[in-house]
């Protein structure tokens, strides 16, 4: 068959090698163009460079290796890419937008938190605090906030956090 005044199979592998190229090329850029896929919905760009991928590498594979009419071919060939763009969508895409964004902390997200002294906190020196998180442990050096002796084993509430310090207080559970 031929479409354009091409046959088939080569608009197959323009389709392929042009949405291949488009899809990393949206690796690479596709933070710029993140408010698209917002925007549209259903619509995901990955979802369409997915579709148009397997629909145009289905369709080629199809037309070599077999003597099909092409509209079947490219019936399948649609149906197989519904199918595999489904799959992709449940089991990769819809999972890794839900998940965790990075199980990495900022200082200033330890500001509020309660840890634990592990090394004893001075009047006017540094000690060490540990914070649980759901990566782990964090161990930090600290100060005391308002210049007390924190000592080993009590409960802190970090205040603020000033050049990789912590600067923290005694935490009481009832503030009465």
């Amino acid at each position: 068959m031929t479409l354009f005044g091409m046959p088939i199979e080569t608009i197959y592998l323009i389709l392929l090698i042009a949405s291949g190229s488009l899809t990393i090329l949206y690796l690479f850029f596709g933070d710029v163009l993140e408010g698209l896929g917002e925007a549209a919905g259903f619509l995901n760009p990955i979802l369409i460079l997915a579709f148009i991928t397997f629909f145009s590498a289905g369709g080629y594979i199809l037309e070599a290796v077999t003597s099909l009419n092409s509209f079947l071919i490219m019936g399948i060939a649609a149906l197989a890419a519904l199918l595999l763009d489904t799959i992709l969508n449940v089991f990769v895409l819809i999972p890794m937008s839900s998940a965790e964004q990075s199980l990495s902390y900022t200082e200033k997200s330890l500001e509020g938190r309660i840890g634990t002294v592990s090394i004893s906190i001075p009047e006017k020196g540094f000690g060490e605090v540990v914070i649980e998180s759901y990566s782990g442990m964090i161990s930090k050096p600290a100060a005391s906030f308002e210049d007390v002796p924190i000592s080993q084993g009590s409960e802190i509430l970090v205040i603020e956090v000033k050049d990789g310090v912590l600067h923290v207080m005694p935490y009481k559970k009832n503030f009465t």
